[in-house]
Order: structure tokens, then sequence, then C-alpha cells
């Protein structure tokens, strides 16, 4: 699951500034679990436009953003898109890049894309992936150092870690403790003293 938050009203205005016919494009999977392109959320941005003085014509909910196949797809949503003048995408940098593609008018996202999550019951989780290419999650029974630790620490933790809470914010554990108690449980302890090789932020 794409992990976003949605970008202050403010940063949102510039875009729509002298435009006649807005319209505004959701997501029904990712961006409305996180709660940033659900249907209540292009609602609520919709009517904030409206009270701010800049016209929506429409919106649409298409089960993903990322995987509009073509306009004719959008325009089964919601065939108001056809006089558009600018589209707000209320997905991720994906899905912005795909309606992107598919139509022929400015198209801006209302999010910020943070990082490859996941839900752990109800509950979404971020930065479970950074999308690196060098996945080596397995070393560590699918618990990414990489991903969950703000220093990208590969061979344990950090010397600012205390009581299993992370440095730089102790409302969090420390990707290290979560690691050795997961592997520990279930007796693989010994493989930790494996040196890992740095990641290449290169790729």
């Amino acid at each position: 699951m794409i992990i976003t938050k949605a970008k202050p009203f403010e940063e949102i205005l510039p875009f729509v500034e002298g435009r006649k016919s807005i319209f505004i494009i959701g997501c029904n999977v990712c961006a409305a679990k996180m709660r940033t392109g659900g249907e209540p959320e292009v609602l609520e941005l919709a009517d904030r436009l409206e009270q701010a003085g800049h016209p929506i014509i429409g919106w649409a909910l298409p089960t993903a953003a990322c995987s509009v196949r073509s306009f004719d797809h959008l325009v089964a949503k919601n065939e108001k898109i056809k006089d558009a003048d600018c589209i707000l995408v209320m997905g991720c940098g994906s899905g912005t890049s795909v309606v992107s593609s598919v139509t022929n008018v400015p198209v801006t996202g209302t999010n910020e894309t943070v990082s490859l999550g996941g839900c752990l019951g109800l509950h979404p989780s971020e930065h479970l992936c950074i999308l690196c290419g060098e996945c080596n999650i397995g070393d560590f029974s699918g618990i990414c150092p990489n991903a969950r630790c703000p220093k990208s620490q590969m061979n344990g933790p950090c010397g600012g870690s205390k009581n299993g809470k992370c440095e730089v914010s102790r409302e969090n554990e420390c990707v290290w403790y979560l690691i050795e108690q997961k592997m520990d449980s279930i007796h693989l302890i010994p493989t930790l003293s494996d040196i890992q090789m740095p990641k290449n932020h290169l790729i």
C-alpha cells in the first residue's frame, strides 16, 4: 500500500488559481485507506475549493488512480471531465502520473507520496519498504532496517537507541529491537552476525 499524506490546502490553491472547470479524481484503494483520497476526502476538498471561489465541475473515484486505463475510462465515471481545464488527483505520485498520461489538461496531485507501507490489522503502517531495488528483507525475517531505521542502519542499532526506542523519535521502537525480538523468537539470532553490505542509494 502506498502511504500518502495530504498537502496543506494552501499549497493546492496556486494550481487552481484562475481555473474555471476543476475536476477531482480520488483513489478508492491506498488513498482511501489513508483517508487522503477516498470519497469523503474528495467531497471535503471540493467543498473547500468551492467556498474559496474555485468552481468544481465534478469528481470521479476510480478503483485505483494508478490503474486508470484510458481517458474513456474516466469519462465513463463522470463525463463532465471532458469540460475540465485542470485536474486534481487525490492519490499517490503514480496515480497522478497515470492520470496525466491519459488527459490533455494540467494535472497535479494533492498528496505527498511518503513510502510503500501496508496495513497491520486496520491500521496503516508506514515505511515498510522504500523500493531500494536491493531487497534482503529475508535476512531480517521480513523486517526491513533500510526502510524503518531513520539512519538506514544495516548491521545493528546505532549508539543512540535506548530501551528499545529509536534515537530520532523516542515514540518509535528501534527497528533493530524489533528485528532482534523476531529473530530470537524463531531461533535465528546467530544469523544477525552476518555483515551486510551498504545499500547503493544511486539505484
